[in-house]
């Protein structure tokens, strides 16, 4: 009887030991609200240009910032995010008679809203649309004598602020670490009435980034 009894507290124990063990390395954690930072590159270009005598070429940005998983369901979940992000091109042309090179630098205060779908406790998919809101423009124009007519073609007065995006994409989660991969296209041009005849054009870029999301086991 000592014996049984002994046994059966041992095997108790084991299974109380597996089972604690598999608590603290969980993985699943796609019915928890998990909070993250990000940081990465956009590799992005400009298409649908309208009117504009120039060939673009792509160009490498910055993009980070914060985001948020709030769950519905194990599979279905929202993916808000926040995020400041540069994006451009690189173009030559000729204005006026003259040539020139530029490189443009925009940089956004992106806010995505992710529907996203979760297959797995490792993988997330992810689409939606997004709001972006241009905080800063940089020309930096290079080869030949920029003139300062060239300088105001660009830098059009009517430059829209607000623009509208869709962006898919796919997350990979592995505990703490999540590496993100996204396609984004604007919705309008660049210009807010489309009067200018030059660089009139939408966005489009892909961006690579490495986050950190908190948890406790």
């Amino acid at each position: 009887m000592k014996k049984i009894i002994t046994t059966l507290a041992c095997l108790s124990f084991l299974i109380n030991s597996i089972h604690a063990q598999e608590g603290t390395n969980k993985t699943d954690f796609r019915d928890r609200i998990l909070f993250g930072v990000k940081l990465g590159i956009n590799y992005s270009n400009v298409y649908d240009t309208q009117g504009a005598a120039f060939t673009a070429n792509p160009k490498l940005g910055m993009a980070g910032g914060i985001f948020l998983a709030i769950p519905f369901t194990t599979f279905f979940g929202l993916q808000p995010e926040a995020l400041i992000s540069q994006r451009g091109f690189q173009a030559s042309g000729n204005i006026l008679g003259a040539p020139y090179n530029v490189s443009r630098t925009s940089t956004y205060f992106d806010l995505p809203l992710f529907l996203s779908f979760k297959p797995s406790e490792f993988f997330t998919l992810l689409a939606g649309p997004q709001f972006s809101y241009l905080m800063k423009q940089t020309d930096i124009f290079t080869n030949g004598v920029t003139s300062s007519q060239q300088e105001i073609e660009f830098e059009n007065n009517n430059i829209r602020k607000n623009i509208l995006c869709v962006v898919v994409g796919a997350d990979i989660t592995m505990k703490h670490i999540v590496l993100s991969g996204r396609a984004g296209w604007d919705l309008f041009k660049n210009n807010g009435d489309g009067s200018s005849t030059q660089i009139n054009y939408k966005n489009m870029w892909y961006q690579a980034t490495i986050g950190y999301r908190l948890y406790r086991n």
